[in-house]
């Protein structure tokens, strides 16, 4: 099952499309949970948790965006284990993952589903 075919019961209001520069990240509250958005150059809106694993901090928002292949990633700026925006998985350590949240462009605006 992929992230688009989970079950969504509700689809947050996060921010404009526009104001997600690509390749750099954003944190929005939603429901109580930080998560860290970010727009890779192709257009495609992914959203992750905020937590760094490793660290306990809530810093992967600001992270280094990139890709491993073709599969689009952000490195932790405390300690740069790697994570891939699409799973949640860190590609340093497999064992550690971060959630993952499915995500749509509705009417111009990001709305992260929950």
């Amino acid at each position: 099952m992929t992230v688009a075919e989970l079950p969504t019961r509700v689809w947050v209001p996060v921010c404009a499309y526009t104001a997600l520069l690509p390749e750099r990240g954003a944190c929005a509250l939603v429901d109580g949970h930080q998560v860290a958005l970010f727009r890779t150059f192709d257009g495609h809106v992914h959203a992750i948790g905020n937590l760094d694993p490793f660290t306990g901090a809530h810093v992967l928002s600001r992270g280094i965006v990139g890709s491993r292949g073709e599969e689009p990633t952000v490195a932790s700026p405390l300690h740069k284990q790697v994570f891939s925006l699409v799973t949640g998985q860190c590609l340093d350590d497999p064992s550690v993952t971060v959630p993952i949240y499915p995500t749509r462009v509705n009417g111009g605006r990001v709305e992260v589903g929950r």
